[in-house]
């Protein structure tokens, strides 16, 4: 039997997911998920978006891996994948503004706001270890 597109997609795309996952962050697959999470927030929020590109393969994904490692890290860890899930992806960046979209791109909260924001083009000119640098200076700054 012929394996569909979607089933194709998916399953090239589960490692872009586990490597977040594995790193203990949520996946939110839903905007129902994103806006239970979203809307009562308290504390601080990393949210990923997620992305099949090379930059978030060789600079997204592992510096945000590499941040979770610093002593100091935000209280909730989430992560939506921009063109698997659309809705939950769109739902994630209302909160994002006057940032336009951007994938990938990492997105720290406090309370429901927005206080930090790496977008694409910050993401493709930097190496991995620039943007743990710059998330753990901003986890340094607004998650103690």
């Amino acid at each position: 039997m012929a394996m569909s597109f979607d089933q194709y997609m998916r399953d090239m795309v589960q490692p872009m997911r586990d490597e977040l996952t594995s790193a203990g962050i949520q996946e939110l697959r839903t905007p129902d998920e994103v806006e239970e999470k979203f809307s009562s927030m308290k504390g601080t929020a990393l949210v990923v978006v997620n992305s099949v590109c090379g930059c978030a393969a060789g600079q997204a994904r592992p510096g945000v891996v590499e941040a979770l490692q610093h002593s100091v890290v935000p209280d909730q860890l989430y992560t939506v994948f921009a063109g698997q899930d659309k809705e939950a992806t769109a739902k994630a960046r209302e909160y994002f503004a006057p940032y336009p979209p951007s994938s990938p791109s990492v997105a720290l909260m406090k309370d429901g706001e927005l206080v930090h924001f790496i977008e694409r083009h910050q993401i493709e000119d930097h190496s991995a270890l620039e943007i743990a640098s710059d998330l753990t200076a901003a986890f340094d700054r607004f998650c103690k």
